[in-house]
């Protein structure tokens, strides 16, 4: 190994250890919040950008209320119109329910999640990635029924 590959070496391990010792310094000692993001994550997303959402007038199904509103009892198919790219299906509601969807892209696998209203009273909401036409199922657990939102945010 010549002298400069020692010096660049060298000087690569010092840098190395003096990030280290700065990210251990700044670190916090709470036990902080899951939920929470840090403000390096915020700016990294809005600098890549924000993905945008589906045209709740792309989606339709058998439960549609009106455009947007979906009103049923036990379950109900959405089909997603082929967005064009990665997009994100927002769906809300003022009560829990589940939604299932398949992952996008190559991989064979459904996603499942049972989504319950927020503390702060803004009511349940799922994000779904969808990146193609597909079929999403929306699922009420409560024998009453459920009204759920195709949203826009």
């Amino acid at each position: 190994m010549s002298g400069r590959q020692k010096a660049l070496l060298a000087a690569l391990a010092v840098l190395l250890v003096a990030l280290f010792v700065v990210a251990v310094g700044t670190g916090r000692d709470d036990q902080g919040d899951p939920g929470a993001r840090h403000g390096l994550v915020d700016w990294l997303g809005a600098l890549g950008g924000e993905r945008s959402s589906v045209d709740p007038a792309t989606v339709s199904a058998d439960c549609f209320e009106e455009p947007g509103r979906l009103v049923f009892s036990g379950s109900c198919v959405l089909r997603v119109a082929d967005p064009g790219g990665l997009r994100t299906l927002v769906l809300r509601s003022a009560a829990r329910f589940t939604v299932s969807a398949p992952a996008p892209g190559d991989a064979d696998l459904t996603i499942r999640d049972e989504v319950e209203p927020a503390s702060d009273g803004t009511g349940a909401v799922a994000k779904v990635a969808v990146d193609e036409a597909t079929e999403v199922s929306v699922r009420c657990p409560s024998l009453g029924g459920c009204t759920v939102t195709v949203a826009t945010s």
